[in-house]
């Protein structure tokens, strides 16, 4: 087992006093709820010599500052924040993190009015099918988040603020102003949710980090041409290691098997039977979502919502009863 995979191994068994988990010599990362996000830096970096990659889910602003002081030192804030995409689960602590580090925030200029109060993503699909996390996902937010001034777009050469020997690229599908980072030198790949390392539409294996390479979340990618586009791109990198927005990294020739597999079968493997937006996209340009198809009712979906909100007020009447027995 490479050095990488021993470090990911650990998994949510990891306490938090043993985040961030390093995976090289400049990177780390910290997993908040169902998504990770990652530190470019060496270690005690100091203020400003560090980078984070995606902000997280809702609440997790402490959680953060936290596991970035365990490693870069206390009070130190990172150069810029980079966002891979603005969902919701990727820039959850992000209004608050860049106010209090008062740090840029660096996206895809597609991808800006998601981060700048201008446009809604196109809706979750809860039809695709998949799992409980795929069934709930109406729920899910798709609003915008607003970082302001702060927000800037990546550079056009291609190079990212504060990463010295990294490039963006384009690896739009799962949101149009997705980007995927790379460093030529020893082939890492911060992949964002362009593909994905556990199987994100079931919470069976969110709750367990069951392995493998997957498309990106079925519930919320609304242009499937592109993403099945960005994957090959992807896999002709060859990575050697890649950090994906959900699921542990991957490294070596299994990364590798399984990417170039997937790039190949992406119809067969990511693509859902049936969904709002299999056979026709969600369109989208530097303003925000322009277009979207119309939604597409389907029974299973309604099924697993049912049976999801009852599982989430059982948990809640159960914590409500535990409460006034104390």
């Amino acid at each position: 087992m490479s050095t990488v995979m021993q470090h990911a191994s650990h998994g949510l068994g990891l306490g938090p006093d043993r985040w961030p988990a390093p995976l090289l010599d400049d990177l780390a990362y910290t997993r908040t709820g169902i998504v990770n996000l990652y530190f470019v830096g060496r270690e005690g970096a100091g203020d400003r010599g560090w980078v984070l990659v995606d902000a997280g889910m809702i609440g997790s602003a402490g959680a953060i500052e936290r596991a970035a002081a365990g490693r870069f030192g206390e009070g130190a804030r990172p150069s810029a924040i980079v966002l891979t995409h603005g969902h919701f689960d990727h820039v959850g602590a992000l209004e608050e993190l860049a106010r209090r580090w008062d740090a840029p925030v660096y996206a895809h200029t597609m991808e800006l009015p998601y981060i700048t109060g201008r446009s809604s993503y196109p809706p979750p699909d809860p039809t695709v099918g998949g799992g409980l996390m795929a069934g709930l996902s109406w729920l899910y937010p798709a609003g915008p988040v607003d970082v302001g001034a702060r927000a800037r777009p990546l550079p056009a050469d291609g190079s990212v603020p504060g990463m010295d020997g990294w490039r963006w690229l384009h690896t739009p599908g799962h949101s149009p102003g997705h980007v995927s980072l790379f460093r030529d030198s020893d082939r890492t790949l911060i992949a964002g949710d362009a593909f994905v390392t556990t199987r994100q539409e079931s919470a069976l294996a969110v709750l367990t980090q069951e392995p493998g390479l997957h498309g990106p979340p079925r519930y919320f990618t609304p242009d499937w041409p592109s993403a099945w586009h960005s994957v090959r791109e992807l896999a002709a990198l060859d990575p050697e290691l890649a950090a994906t927005g959900h699921g542990e990294p991957m490294s070596g020739e299994a990364l590798r098997a399984g990417l170039h597999r997937l790039a190949r079968r992406f119809a067969e493997e990511a693509i859902p039977e049936h969904g709002r937006y299999v056979g026709r996209s969600a369109l989208a340009d530097h303003r925000g979502v322009i277009s979207v198809p119309p939604d597409v009712p389907h029974p299973m979906a309604r099924l697993l919502t049912g049976v999801g909100v009852g599982l989430l007020a059982g948990v809640a009447l159960s914590a409500l009863l535990e409460g006034d027995d104390d």
